[in-house]
C-alpha cells in the first residue's frame, strides 16, 4: 500500500482535513504513487506526457491530445445532482439521494487505480483574498495526467493554497476517475458513466470520463454545479455561465462591465473576446475577463460586482478564425502552452486544423490525421465530407495569453457589473437589443432565455429550446428557488445593473442572409445599452423593452441596409404573442416560482394585447 503520509509530507501538504480525504481516497481506489502538483510541475509534467504519447508537439510551446472517440463531449444525461434533501430536486438536475450516489460512486471507484498514480490537485477558483474565496477551494484528485495538465491552465493550483485556508475543512473534494475508457459503455443501456455533485456536502465524484467539462471538476462541476449551490445555501453570490467583458470609453475615462448568459452556439465566447470595430477603435477599448462563468455578489458600496472564477479558457475550436475571433487565435499562439483536443493533426508538420480555421482544409492531405486518429489521405469517397475535427474540439489556454485580457482580471475585489444580458440564437422574433430596467422583468426574461433548437425536428416550427440564464445543463437545485435567489441578490444592490436581451442572428425571411454583420460590430449594441443605464438616450418603448432607435444606434463606418435595420430594430408583436404562450408552459414547470416572476409575464403579455 503507497505510503500517503510520505507522499503529502514532501510535497508540504500540511492541512489535516486534505491529508484526511486523500488517505480515504487512496484506500478506496487502491493507488500505486500519489503524486501532489503545483502549477510550477507543469514542465515537467508536460514532458511526461510527450514521452508517454499522452500530448504530441503541436508547434513551439503547443501540444495536441486526443480522445477516445466516444468521450468527445459532456453528457446531461449521465450527469446528477445528489443531495440529502428531496426539496432540492429540480425540473432540470437530475436530482438523487445522496447517500444512492456516494454508494454507487464508491463501488465504481473501488481498485481502479490500482498499480496506478493518483494525482493530487488543490487549487482555487477565485484569486487569493477574494470575499468569495471560502467557496473557491478545492482539492480534486484524478488519474489522468493529462487532466493535470488542463486543470494548471484552468484553475490557480498550488499547494500553499489549500495550506493556507482560514477554514482547512472548507473545499471542495473532488474525485475524478476515468478508468479504462473503452469498458464504459458509453451511449448504450449498460453505460457505466456517472457525474455526480454531491452539493449539500461539498462533493464531486466523476466517474468515466476524460473529457473536459466531465473530467475538469474546479471548471463546470465546482465552479458552476457546486458553486451554485453554494451561493444559494449561503445566500451570498451567483454563479452562472456567463461572459464578463469590460468596455474604456478613452473619451470619457468611464468604464463599464457586462456579463452575460448565452445558450450554446448563440455566440458567447466570440463576445467575450470581442474587439471594437474598426471604424470605433480610437475611442473604445474592450478588456477581456472569462467567457464562461461568472461569480456575481452585492458589495458594500451598493453595487453588484462580478470576476470570473477561472484562470483560462476552455474554448471551442470549431469556427474559430480571424474574423469571428482573432483574439482567441492569438491567445493560442506558439509559445502559449496551449493543448488542442481532437481537431485535425499533422505529425509531420505538427500543424493542427479545425473546421472553420481556414476557408478550405489543407489541399495537400499528406500526413493529416482527423480527430479520431485516421489518415485524411486514406478516406475512401464516400468519407471524403466527413468532418477533420470534432465539431466539440477544444482549446485550453490561460487568460494570461489573452491579448486584451483585464489589467484587473485577478483583482479579488472583481469588477462593478453596468448590465446583465442575455442572448440566444433566433432567426426572429428577437430585435438586436431590448433594455429591461425592471429587476423582476429582467430576471424573467433570464428565465425565459431559448435557441433555436439545432435540428428543426427538436421542436415544433418556432418554438425555443428553453435554456433559463443559460444554466440548464448546470442548475443545483430546485428552479423557483434560483429565481428567488435571483430576485433576492439583484434587490439587494441600491444601484442595480440594467438588464437586456440582444440577437445577432436575425435572418431575411426570402434569402436568408443575417440582416446584422455581428461580431465586433455587436460592441455597437453594447454602448447604447450603457448610454441608456446613463441617461444619455431613452430608445423606444415597447410591450418587451426598450429598443433603439435608429438615430441613437452609433452606426459609424457600418452600412446596413435600411430595410435590414428597421427589422432588427422593431418588434414583431404577432410573433411575440405566441411567443407568451411558449413562455407560460415553459415556466409552469417550475412549482412555486415567486410571484414577481408571473406578475411580469403577466404584465409583458397583457402589454402585447394577450391579458
Amino acid at each position: 500500500m503507497v505510503n500517503v503520509a510520505a507522499a503529502l509530507d514532501e510535497a508540504g501538504l500540511t492541512n489535516p482535513h486534505v491529508r484526511e480525504y486523500v488517505e480515504h481516497w487512496a484506500e478506496v481506489t487502491g493507488a500505486a504513487r500519489i503524486e501532489v502538483v503545483s502549477s510550477s510541475d507543469d514542465a515537467r509534467l508536460v514532458a511526461e506526457a510527450l514521452e508517454a504519447g499522452e500530448l504530441q508537439p503541436a508547434g513551439e510551446g503547443r501540444y495536441y491530445s486526443r480522445s477516445y472517440h466516444k468521450d468527445t463531449a459532456r453528457s446531461e444525461e449521465r450527469t446528477i445532482v445528489a443531495t440529502n434533501d428531496e426539496a432540492h430536486k429540480g425540473v432540470y438536475n437530475n436530482w438523487r439521494p445522496a447517500a444512492e450516489m456516494k454508494e454507487l460512486l464508491t463501488s465504481k471507484m473501488r481498485g481502479q487505480l490500482e498499480g496506478r498514480t493518483m494525482y493530487v490537485v488543490p487549487y482555487l477558483m477565485a484569486p487569493q483574498g477574494s470575499p468569495l474565496e471560502r467557496f473557491a477551494a478545492g482539492v480534486e484528485l484524478t488519474d489522468t495526467r493529462t487532466v493535470v495538465l488542463h486543470m494548471i491552465r484552468m484553475a490557480r493550483v498550488e499547494v500553499s493554497y489549500i495550506n493556507e485556508l482560514a477554514d482547512p475543512d472548507s473545499f471542495v473534494r473532488a474525485v475524478h476517475v476515468a478508468g479504462d475508457l473503452e469498458s464504459h459503455g458509453q451511449g448504450t443501456p449498460e453505460d457505466q458513466r456517472y457525474f455526480v455533485t454531491v452539493a449539500d456536502e461539498r462533493t464531486i465524484l466523476h466517474f468515466g470520463s476524460s473529457y473536459g467539462g466531465n473530467a475538469l471538476l474546479g471548471k463546470i462541476a465546482h465552479g458552476l454545479r457546486q458553486a451554485a449551490f453554494d451561493g444559494w445555501a449561503s445566500g451570498e453570490f451567483l454563479s452562472e455561465q456567463f461572459m464578463l467583458l469590460g468596455i474604456t470609453d478613452r473619451e470619457t475615462g468611464r468604464r463599464y462591465h457586462v456579463a452575460g448568459g448565452f445558450p450554446s452556439a448563440s455566440g458567447k465566447t466570440n463576445l467575450a473576446m470581442t474587439l471594437a470595430p474598426d471604424a470605433l477603435g480610437d475611442r473604445y477599448h474592450v478588456e477581456f475577463y472569462g467567457d464562461d462563468i461568472a461569480w456575481i455578489w452585492p458589495g458594500a458600496d451598493g453595487r453588484l460586482y462580478a470576476m470570473n472564477p477561472e484562470n483560462g479558457v476552455f474554448g471551442v475550436a470549431k469556427d474559430t478564425n480571424e474574423l469571428t475571433n482573432p483574439t482567441a487565435l492569438e491567445s493560442i499562439a506558439d509559445g502559449t502552452g496551449t493543448i488542442f483536443t481532437n481537431v485535425a493533426y499533422n505529425p509531420s508538420t505538427q500543424e493542427v486544423w479545425w473546421e472553420g480555421k481556414t476557408p478550405e482544409p489543407p489541399a495537400d492531405t499528406t500526413g493529416w490525421l482527423d480527430w479520431k486518429g485516421d489518415a485524411i489521405a486514406d478516406r475512401s469517397e464516400s468519407e471524403a465530407g466527413a468532418p477533420w475535427a470534432h465539431p466539440n474540439s477544444r482549446f485550453t489556454t490561460t487568460l494570461a495569453n489573452v491579448p486584451n485580457v483585464a489589467p484587473d482580471f485577478e483583482a479579488p475585489e472583481g469588477v462593478p457589473l453596468d448590465a446583465i444580458i442575455f442572448g440566444g440564437r433566433t432567426r426572429d422574433r428577437e430585435p438586436l437589443v431590448r433594455a429591461i430596467t425592471d429587476v423582476a422583468e429582467g430576471v424573467y426574461d433570464g428565465l425565459t432565455l431559448g435557441a433555436e433548437a439545432t435540428f428543426a425536428a427538436d421542436g415544433l416550427d418556432g418554438q425555443l429550446r428553453y435554456d433559463p440564464m443559460s444554466m440548464r445543463p448546470f442548475m443545483s437545485y430546485a428552479e423557483a428557488d434560483y429565481a428567488k435567489h435571483w430576485l433576492d441578490i439583484v434587490g439587494r444592490a441600491s444601484d442595480q445593473p440594467i438588464f437586456a436581451h440582444v440577437n445577432w442572428f436575425q435572418r431575411d425571411a426570402e434569402d436568408g442572409h443575417f440582416l446584422w454583420p455581428g461580431y465586433r460590430e455587436n460592441l455597437r449594441a453594447l454602448l447604447w445599452l450603457v448610454q441608456l443605464k446613463n441617461g444619455e438616450v431613452s430608445g423606444e418603448q415597447t410591450p418587451v423593452g426598450v429598443i433603439p432607435t435608429r438615430e441613437e444606434l452609433d452606426l459609424t463606418g457600418l452600412d446596413v441596409p435600411e430595410a435590414d435595420l428597421e427589422r432588427i430594430l422593431s418588434i414583431d408583436t404577432e410573433r411575440w404573442r405566441q411567443e407568451i404562450g411558449f413562455r407560460e408552459e415553459h415556466l409552469r414547470q417550475f412549482t412555486g416560482l415567486p410571484e414577481e416572476i408571473w406578475e411580469a409575464h403577466r404584465r409583458v403579455a397583457a402589454d402585447l394585447g394577450e391579458g
